[in-house]
């Protein structure tokens, strides 16, 4: 006995140890309350303000709230005063049962900082309950051989209270033969004991009747009563003896029910039924009596339902052995509950901390606690998330734990996370609790709008109507909600004559372009500009690209005749001698087309003549020449018809009127047939038929030059014959300028042609074009070819 006291008083001075360890682990001094059980609803503990240095706003502004072990909420924090009040009325004897002090232990949680504040509660008793016999009468046998000083067990009475307040000592009325001690076991509980003080007689007075009283301390004093009937004996002068006077016994609290955990055994050295012994439960307890069941004859003791060792670690059974002739022993059992792991972990969430903004970094999650009804190892845990998430675990005080995260968060990597606490004990086998937590994440704007691509090329064929789609641009934000919400706009040109506002726009919401007016080719061939994508986010973020419009031309100019000139005016005459071989050359027509590409690549067809078959038009180059030898029957007057056509779709075409004259006695050589060349020099280079025109139109410039010095020379002569000379009127355009490779000239020329006649002799002259860093030698060639003329010949 005075072991187990020794032992029991080392347990509590190591669990001191721990609270005392725990509430230093608070960051804040731990303070102790105190409260009357029985108290109302409402009643009022401490001002926690007042005792926190806080004011009641901040109180209220820090999220304070009461936390108390378990699911259990026996306080309630009035923030608009401060005020710590019970919710609800205690009852200690229901709470802590037998144990004293009466603790409860509850903390204050504050937020922005965490904190933690840890409180004790002590309820007070109150002598509510009075002492209560088991049974409220009693049945004694004693022989009247009993000597003086004989001590008979009675039954106890048990009182809930504590302290003062719990039993305190037993009292007998009459006591003419007896007086009763009051004894205590090492529970503190108290029994009384019958001591007989006088011999009894059973001639004398067979039976007695005594009233047993039980008095607690309180103020004013409980009692309860029991009436103990005595019936006096013949001399049976052996009682029943156990073999121990104590058994203990230790039991897993999982064992099976049915199971055979203690066997009790008693003797009586008398004979028949003075030695017939059965056994009993000797004033035990309902919860005793529920879960034990004991064999009269035998003295099994069996479990009639399971053990749980976290509502009752130990049992103290007391065992009577009854004779025949009334006489009893006693007997002790001592049940220790052995603890085995069979209560997982229990997890009490505080508060949960969501949506979080991302790109926030250690922002407090949750706040909860665990706790395990199992003890020793069974009743240590461990929790623990998974290892592939961004939070953490952090322990705090008395099994307090918050969930952080370790770093900042993506909303766009990750907009949820399913966290699940795994709480786990230390037990065999171990037993683990689960539970899952949702946590958004909410947008933040850090992601500027991207385009699907840096840059963006539009084709759009020139001639378009106003207003026309042309394309558009795209961008997308890996925000949500209104970060994510894209508006496009113009940025303003890097070229500053680009009259960009008169040739695009761009609708704000879906990024489509559109064409203002109708382009041309030919004016603007391509232009580009810059499109900015904008979110609409606080502070905004933007992005841009480069869009690059590329104008498609169209086959909208048709060729338009340098040589001859269509004009209106006269029209100009080609002499070609009679003796002039096939293929000879007549002339060439020249004409350019202002489109480019396959829309100004020409082609040349004689579309009417006066005597088919007798000239010829090169398709590529637009040389007339003979097909044919001339003949006397052949006409002196001829009139062509060439038709210019492009290679556009639809095609456009335009023709040049020729008129031919046939004359006798042409002095200058016929021009040769050029040799006929293979197949694939018909499709020689572009550049080639440039050469080629640029030098005949050269040519018939430096005859123009000439013609006009010998129109002026014939307007002076008297000579007899008239010459005839027609001349063509009125400048080329000047806009036909060179468009890079579709066989059009650099400059204008003009041309003139002239007939002249000499004495008696005619004779036809083709002059050549004129250029003005050779016009001395041009009239010095006119002069040598005709000396007539040098006499009159005049520079004005």
């Amino acid at each position: 006995m005075e072991a187990g006291g020794e032992r029991f008083l080392r347990q509590r001075q190591v669990l001191l140890l721990f609270v005392f360890l725990g509430g230093s682990l608070a960051g804040s001094e731990s303070r102790r309350y105190s409260v009357a059980e029985e108290k109302e609803k409402g009643f009022l503990i401490a001002n926690l303000a007042k005792d926190l240095g806080l004011r009641v706003e901040e109180l209220s502004a820090r999220g304070a709230q009461v936390v108390s072990k378990g699911n259990k909420q026996h306080f309630q924090l009035s923030h608009q005063t401060g005020d710590l009040l019970l919710n609800e009325k205690l009852d200690r004897e229901e709470l802590c049962g037998p144990t004293e002090p009466c603790i409860l232990h509850f903390q204050i949680l504050l937020q922005n900082p965490l904190q933690f504040v840890t409180n004790e509660l002590h309820i007070i008793d109150v002598n509510d309950h009075s002492p209560v016999f088991f049974e409220n009468e009693m049945h004694l046998k004693i022989l009247e051989s009993t000597l003086p000083g004989a001590v008979i067990p009675l039954g106890n009475a048990e009182d809930l209270d504590v302290g003062r307040n719990s039993l305190q000592n037993y009292t007998i009325t009459p006591n003419s033969h007896f007086h009763v001690l009051t004894r205590s076991r090492r529970d503190g509980r108290k029994y009384p004991e019958l001591v007989l003080d006088k011999a009894l007689d059973r001639e004398e007075q067979p039976e007695l009747s005594l009233t047993l009283t039980a008095l607690d301390g309180g103020a004013p004093p409980r009692s309860g009563t029991a009436q103990i009937n005595i019936q006096v004996l013949d001399i049976n002068d052996n009682a029943p003896e156990f073999a121990q006077p104590l058994y203990e016994v230790a039991v897993l609290e999982n064992t099976p029910v049915n199971s055979v955990i203690v066997t009790v055994s008693a003797s009586d050295l008398d004979t028949g039924s003075f030695g017939t012994i059965s056994y009993a439960f000797f004033h035990a307890s309902e919860e005793i009596r529920k879960t034990f069941q004991l064999n009269p004859i035998t003295g099994d003791m069996q479990l009639v339902k399971y053990l749980n060792f976290e509502a009752i670690n130990s049992y103290e059974v007391d065992i009577e052995a009854k004779d025949g002739g009334g006489l009893s022993g006693k007997s002790t059992v001592i049940v220790q509950v052995v603890d085995v792991n069979d209560n997982p972990p229990e997890l009490t969430l505080s508060s949960v901390n969501s949506p979080i903004p991302e790109n926030s970094a250690e922002i407090v999650l949750a706040v909860f606690s665990v706790s395990d009804l199992d003890s020793g190892d069974n009743g240590r845990v461990v929790c623990s998330i998974e290892n592939n998430l961004p939070f953490i675990l952090k322990p705090s005080v008395e099994n307090f734990y918050t969930l952080m995260s370790e770093g900042a968060l993506d909303r766009e990597t990750r907009s949820e996370y399913n966290i699940t606490i795994t709480v786990t004990d230390l037990g065999t086998p171990r037993l683990k609790t689960k539970y899952n937590i949702t946590v958004l994440v909410s947008d933040v704007n850090d992601n500027a709008p991207a385009f699907t691509q840096t840059s963006y090329t539009l084709f759009v064929r020139e001639n378009n109507s106003p207003a026309l789609h042309i394309g558009g641009v795209s961008a997308t934000d890996r925000d949500s909600g209104t970060n994510a919400l894209v508006t496009y706009s113009l940025l303003p040109p890097q070229d500053p004559h680009l009259p960009l506002a008169s040739l695009v726009s761009i609708n704000a919401d879906n990024g489509h372009l559109f064409a203002l007016r109708s382009l041309d080719y030919e004016a603007l061939q391509a232009f580009e500009f810059r499109v900015g994508a904008t979110d609409r986010g606080s502070p905004a973020l933007s992005s841009e690209a480069l869009v690059r419009v590329l104008v498609l031309d169209a086959n909208d100019n048709s060729p338009f005749v340098l040589y001859p000139l269509q004009n209106g005016s006269a029209p100009c005459t080609e002499l070609v001698p009679r003796a002039a071989e096939p293929g000879y050359l007549v002339t060439k027509v020249v004409a350019v087309d202002g489109d480019s590409g396959q829309n100004a690549w020409l082609s040349y067809q004689l579309l009417k003549a006066t005597e088919p078959g007798l000239f010829g038009v090169w398709a590529h180059n637009g040389e007339v020449r003979t097909s044919r030898l001339l003949s006397e029957r052949d006409a002196a007057k001829h009139r062509l018809v060439v038709l210019v056509k492009d290679n556009g779709e639809p095609p456009r075409s335009a023709t040049a009127t020729l008129h031919v004259l046939l004359v006798d006695g042409f002095s200058q050589p016929s021009l040769p047939l050029p040799e006929a060349a293979p197949a694939q020099a018909q499709a020689d280079s572009l550049t080639v038929y440039l050469v080629v025109a640029l030098a005949s139109v050269s040519l018939l410039f430096l005859l123009s030059v000439l013609l006009f010095v010998a129109v002026r020379l014939c307007s002076r002569s008297r000579a007899a014959s008239v010459g005839r000379c027609s001349v063509p009127e009125g400048p080329f355009p000047g806009h036909l300028v060179d468009v890079s490779g579709t066989e059009t000239l650099s400059q204008s020329y003009q041309y003139e042609v002239c007939l002249t006649g000499g004495s008696g002799t005619n004779e036809f002259k083709f002059l050549k074009p004129i250029i003005p860093n050779f016009v001395a030698q041009g009239a010095d060639r006119v002069n040598e070819a005709n000396p007539s003329f040098r006499k009159s010949f005049e520079f004005s």
